[in-house]
C-alpha cells in the first residue's frame, strides 16, 4: 500500500500469539500492519475505517472489537486523500468550466456585434439618415417611428406565410401584433433595388406628414434588414373591389356607396390642397381603398405617390399608375397634375356605379368601360350599363352622380373639376339630396368629347379622321393591358 491511496484493505494473522478472549484494539492493529503486511486469521470479518500514515494504520471509530480476536478475518477500509490531489481535481474542473464559460461569451458577444454591423449596413442602405431628415427635423419623433427588426418578426411568427394578408403593387403585406398589442399590417417590399428604395423612403416621407382618417396610418418602419418594412394601422375588411365585384347579384349598397365615394373625395382632396406640399397618389383605384369593420374607406398604397413643389403646376415623371385607372394626357405627356387623380377617381366613380372592372371590360364595338359610359350618358341610355342594385336602390341621385363622374374623367385635364370642389359636390348631394352645381360646374358631355373618348380606347381601329394620331396610339397600349399591376 502507498501514501495517497484509497482502498480495501483485507489483512491476515500470522502465528500471532493473542488469547481467544482478548479484543485487538487500534494500537495492536497498528503494530501488526506495520510488523507484516499479511496476516493469517479465520472467520468472520470486521471493517475498520483506517488511515495509512507512514506504514502505520491510524483508525478512527471505536478502538475495541466486540469479537474473538483469534480466528477472525479483519477488513481493513482505508480513506486516503492528500491536499495536492483535491487541489488539482477542483482547479482542473474549474478552469474547464471558466474555458467553457469564456468560449460562449466570445461568440455570443461577436455574433451581438456583427448582427449590429448588419443592421447599420441595411439601415445606411435603406437611407435611414435620408429618412430621418424627411420624416422630421425633431429626432424623437423620427426614431420612435423606427422600429427594431426583432419585434416585427415576433409579431409576424418571423413573418409565417400564414401571415400574409396579400400582395400591393409594391410589396407584400403580413398580419402582426406588436407588444403593445397593436394589431398592424407589415409591408414587406418585393425587390431591393435603387428605384424601390427611393420610392419605400418617399412613402414613409408622405404617410409621416398625412393625418386624415380616410388615410391609412403610418405607425413607422424597420430599416434593419435588406428588404424595408413599413408598418402601418391594420384595416381589416378587405378592399372596395373585394366587396364592389363579390360574387353574387348582391353587392354594396347604393348608400354604402355613395358614402366610400364621398370619403375618397376627402382623402384625395386634403392630399391636394391641405398638406405643407401638395401629394399626388398617382394610383387611386379600388383595390387600393382599404375598408375596415364598418365599412370606412382608407386610402393606402402611397409608393408611386409624388410632391408637387408648390411653384409648380405639374411635373414631368416616368408614368406609373394602372391600366384603366390612368389619366391618359398623363400616359401621353408624363405631365403630372392633381388632375391625373382626378380621373382617376372618376374611372372609381363609374366602377361604383356598373360595378364592372375597368381593365377588362370591353363594349362590342371595341370600347373600353369609359368610353362606353360616357356615350351612353349622352344618348341618355346609362340604365344599359348600371348596376341593376344602383337603379333599384339610388333614385335621382344615380344619375347626377353620373354626370359628375363624367366630368372627372373628361381627356382635356383642364376641363375636369379639382377634388376639393368634387368634395364639397358630393357633400351637397348628402345634406340636400339634390345636385349642387355651384361648386362644380358640369357641362353636359359634347360630341367632341365622345368622339375623342372613343377615339382614345377603341381596340383594334382604325382611326378617324378627327382622332389625332396621339389617341390612337394610346388606343394601342391602353387596350394592350387588361390587367392591373
Amino acid at each position: 500500500m502507498t501514501m495517497g491511496a484509497s482502498a480495501n484493505v483485507s489483512t491476515q494473522l500470522e502465528g500471532t500469539n493473542v488469547s481467544a478472549h482478548k479484543e485487538p484494539t487500534v494500537t495492536t492493529l497498528s503494530r501488526m500492519v506495520a510488523s507484516s503486511p499479511r496476516l493469517q486469521v479465520l472467520g468472520k470479518y470486521i471493517q475498520i475505517p483506517c488511515r495509512l500514515e507512514h506504514k502505520f494504520l491510524s483508525c478512527s471509530g471505536s478502538s475495541s472489537v466486540h469479537t474473538p480476536f483469534l480466528g477472525i478475518e479483519i477488513l481493513i477500509l482505508t480513506h486516503t486523500y492528500t491536499g495536492t490531489s483535491i487541489g488539482i481535481g477542483v482547479g482542473s474542473a474549474v478552469g474547464f468550466m471558466l474555458l467553457v464559460l469564456a468560449t460562449f461569451f466570445v461568440a455570443q458577444r461577436f455574433k451581438h456585434k456583427r448582427q449590429i454591423l448588419l443592421k447599420q449596413k441595411f439601415f445606411k442602405q435603406n437611407r435611414g439618415q435620408l429618412l430621418q431628415q424627411l420624416v422630421s427635423p425633431r429626432i424623437d419623433i423620427a426614431e420612435r417611428m423606427i422600429i427594431p427588426i426583432d419585434e416585427l418578426a415576433k409579431a409576424t411568427n418571423n413573418f409565417d406565410k400564414a401571415r400574409e394578408l396579400g400582395g400591393g403593387g409594391h410589396g407584400t403585406v403580413y398580419k402582426g401584433i406588436l407588444s403593445d398589442l397593436h394589431v398592424v399590417a407589415i409591408k414587406k417590399s418585393k425587390i431591393t433595388v435603387q428605384k424601390e428604395i427611393d420610392e419605400f423612403i418617399n412613402e414613409v416621407a408622405i404617410l409621416s406628414q398625412i393625418n386624415h382618417r380616410n388615410v391609412v396610418k403610418l405607425i413607422g418602419c424597420c430599416l434593419e434588414t435588406e428588404v424595408p418594412l413599413l408598418v402601418y394601422e391594420f384595416v381589416s375588411n378587405g378592399t372596395l373591389y373585394d366587396h364592389l365585384h363579390v360574387e353574387g347579384p348582391k353587392s354594396l349598397s347604393w348608400v354604402t356607396r355613395f358614402r366610400i365615394a364621398t370619403e375618397i373625395a376627402s382623402a384625395l382632396a386634403y392630399l391636394h390642397s391641405s398638406v405643407s406640399i401638395p401629394i399626388i397618389h398617382r394610383d387611386i383605384k379600388s383595390s387600393n381603398i382599404l375598408l375596415n369593420e364598418s365599412m370606412t374607406s382608407k386610402v393606402s398604397d402611397f409608393g408611386a405617390s409624388r410632391y408637387i413643389p408648390m411653384d409648380k403646376t405639374g411635373l414631368t415623371t416616368m408614368v406609373q399608375g394602372t391600366i384603366g385607372y390612368l389619366d391618359p394626357m398623363y400616359f401621353y405627356t408624363g405631365r403630372l397634375t392633381e388632375k391625373s387623380d382626378v380621373y382617376s377617381f372618376g374611372v372609381i366613380l363609374v366602377e361604383l356605379l356598373t360595378r364592372k372592372k375597368p381593365f377588362s371590360y370591353f363594349f362590342l364595338d371595341g370600347d373600353g368601360l369609359v368610353s362606353h359610359f360616357v356615350k351612353l350618358l349622352a344618348d341618355q341610355m346609362l340604365v344599359q350599363i348600371l348596376d341593376p342594385q344602383v337603379i333599384e336602390e339610388g333614385g335621382k341621385e344615380v344619375h347626377e352622380l353620373s354626370i359628375l363622374a363624367a366630368s372627372c374623367i373628361k381627356l382635356n385635364a383642364e376641363d375636369r373639376p379639382t377634388m376639393r370642389q368634387v368634395e364639397h359636390t358630393l357633400e351637397g348631394l348628402i345634406v340636400s339630396k339634390k345636385f349642387v352645381q355651384n361648386n362644380v360646374e358640369v357641362e353636359k358631355i359634347s360630341e367632341n368629347d365622345i368622339t375623342m373618348m372613343n377615339c382614345s380606347l377603341k381596340k383594334e381601329r382604325e382611326s378617324p379622321p378627327e382622332c389625332s394620331r396621339r389617341y390612337s396610339m394610346e388606343e394601342e397600349i391602353l387596350m394592350s393591358a387588361r390587367y392591373p399591376r
